[in-house]
């Protein structure tokens, strides 16, 4: 999967419609702290998400904490699991990388949560056999502060459009 550098460029549009092929139920998770700037990337992606009125899409506002969901998640008995967040991945700020959970292993990106978002990883996939991605971000700033920069702003206006034409109504 590639990056995604500029919100121009729509190949991260063909990689999420490959990887929601055979979508069935669909989890959307994501995950930031608010008070943290752009670090909030995942879960206002979800906030945005919020018009969508289907029994097929379950969206959850994680925070910090995606292990606090793991029951709701595997009670829902999704075919895919969608977790958005930010990540230190050396790239410009805003881009964007869909990963799935094995490459999340080799990846070298640096998450802010306290459980490590491989484990979560690996644990809803042999609870659920669901397919899993990860839609990571770059952020710009993640120091105290409240406010997305403009870079991952626009990124997250793009992901949420996007994202609200792919997911199953």
């Amino acid at each position: 999967m590639n990056d995604f550098r500029k919100r121009d460029d729509n190949e991260i549009e063909p990689e999420l419609l490959e990887w929601l092929s055979g979508v069935h139920r669909i989890v959307v998770a994501g995950i930031g702290n608010p008070l943290r700037r752009d670090d909030f990337v995942g879960v206002k992606i979800v906030k945005d998400l919020q018009g969508i009125s289907s029994s097929s899409v379950y969206l959850i506002e994680c925070d910090t904490v995606p292990e606090n969901y793991m029951e709701p998640i595997i009670s829902f008995q999704p075919s895919h699991i969608l977790i958005i967040d930010a990540a230190l991945l050396k790239l410009k700020p805003g881009s964007a990388k869909l990963l799935n959970s094995k490459q999340l292993m080799k990846q070298h990106a640096v998450s802010t949560h306290l459980l490590p978002l491989r484990i979560f990883c690996e644990y809803l996939e042999r609870e659920t056999k669901a397919k899993i991605a990860l839609l990571l971000i770059q952020p710009k700033d993640a120091n105290f502060g409240e406010g997305l920069t403009r870079e991952v702003q626009n990124t997250a206006d793009y992901m949420a459009k996007l994202l609200l034409q792919l997911l199953p109504v």
